[in-house]
């Protein structure tokens, strides 16, 4: 008979070992929170992130989002149609993902392929007159010898220019806003010029001037403004100038205004409105509209989508568009968002909900033409203006005849 032999079996367990193991993993745990942390914390613009997968994703429509809502929750699928909860194709939705290539945007086809393509990039949300993705706002860069004052082109056509004056007025408008300041106006682009006036420039691009340009449409505005009884303030700081002595870029010029945007607001505590004003480089046919026989220079309001107030910025634009085109059919060519690589997206417009950028005119508008429609601007923002002091029930002080 065989004896069985018992066997013993030593486990050696190094407690050095385990203590490291734990270490080891407590600590990655640390940083990859301490790191999550670190990129959310961050400011937007300094975020890595992907442009092509940010534009896929913002494509991304609400009722895309409220289908895909509906497959976890039933009551949403009250409201929607049997057509409606179909949900769109995934293999579109890969395809535009994967490519960036949406079908139904052929600029999508040759965006990142040809150089200067992304001063289309933009949407039209609500299209004036005339306006499709060939005639939207460009926001050109000008050489830089356009940009140095030693190589301004002589002035022409400025004889019968002369000096916005604040007119007193016979007739005292029915509301005022007494002492108070509350409309700002500024020019980051301070320079945008206007080409009837400039002797031997041709190319839209180099259409920059630093005593002729569009700090003289701000002037008519405030002048108009004043006359309705909106206090209004201008900044007519030479931006251009400022970057210039710093040697900075000119897509740098809204880091620049921005301070100055900012100082007003803090020097002023009335401030309800700031209005950004440029000039367009597209040419007169896109930029002019005739009404009542008279020749007007078109406006276009530009809203910044990546910041957070865009949605009280668009709400603001988009009514007064809607205001102008229901007193002046055509002049303005609507309101264009822009957001992504080739553009600000901001505008300064995070500063206040109030805030917006107003295209007047194109190169080729004459100052006759922008003083028509400063004036009818004018008188459109004050309507808007006095209606949403109304419904806000903020304090409207009676204007006292002169």
């Amino acid at each position: 008979m065989r004896s069985s032999k018992a066997s013993n079996y030593v486990v050696a367990i190094n407690m050095s070992t385990i203590l490291k193991g734990m270490l080891i993993f407590v600590a990655g745990l640390l940083s990859i929170f301490s790191i999550t942390g670190i990129l959310t914390s961050l400011n937007p613009e300094y975020r890595i992130t992907s442009n092509s997968l940010n534009q896929a994703a913002s494509q991304m429509k609400g009722e895309t989002l409220y289908k895909l809502l509906a497959l976890e929750n039933r009551s949403f699928n009250t409201i929607l149609t049997e057509e409606e909860r179909a949900l769109p194709s995934m293999s579109s939705i890969l395809f535009q993902v994967a490519t960036n290539i949406s079908f139904e945007d052929p600029r999508s086809f040759l965006g990142r392929e040809l150089p200067g393509f992304s001063i289309f990039d933009g949407d039209i949300l609500v299209a004036g007159e005339g306006t499709d993705f060939t005639n939207m706002p460009i926001e050109s860069v000008p050489p830089p010898e356009a940009l140095d004052a030693g190589n301004e082109a002589p002035l022409k056509n400025v004889e019968n220019l002369k000096e916005s004056d604040q007119k007193s007025g016979d007739v005292a408008p029915p509301l005022s806003t007494g002492n108070k300041k509350t409309v700002h106006l500024y020019f980051t682009h301070t320079r945008e010029s206007y080409l009837p006036y400039l002797d031997g420039v041709t190319n839209p691009d180099s259409a920059m001037h630093s005593k002729i340009n569009v700090t003289k449409v701000g002037d008519m505005v405030k002048q108009h403004l004043d006359e309705l009884g909106i206090g209004t303030s201008i900044d007519k700081t030479d931006v251009i100038q400022n970057l210039n002595t710093k040697g900075l870029d000119y897509w740098s010029a809204y880091q620049e205004s921005r301070p100055l945007v900012q100082a007003a607001m803090t020097s002023n505590k009335d401030l309800l409105y700031l209005v950004d004003i440029h000039r367009d480089s597209q040419r007169r046919d896109v930029t002019t509209g005739t009404i009542n026989g008279n020749t007007y220079a078109k406006l276009a309001f530009v809203v910044g989508e990546e910041h957070p107030n865009y949605e009280q910025n668009l709400k603001v634009a988009t009514e007064l568009h809607r205001l102008l085109e229901s007193k002046y059919k055509g002049i303005s060519r609507g309101v264009i968002a822009k957001k992504g690589s080739g553009t600000n997206g901001k505008f300064n417009q995070d500063l206040s909900g109030n805030a917006m950028l107003v295209e007047f005119g194109g190169v080729d508008n004459t100052f006759e033409e922008l003083e028509r429609t400063a004036g009818a601007f004018a008188e459109v923002f004050a309507d808007y203006y006095w209606q949403a002091e109304k419904v806000d029930h903020l304090p409207v002080i009676p204007a006292v005849s002169q």
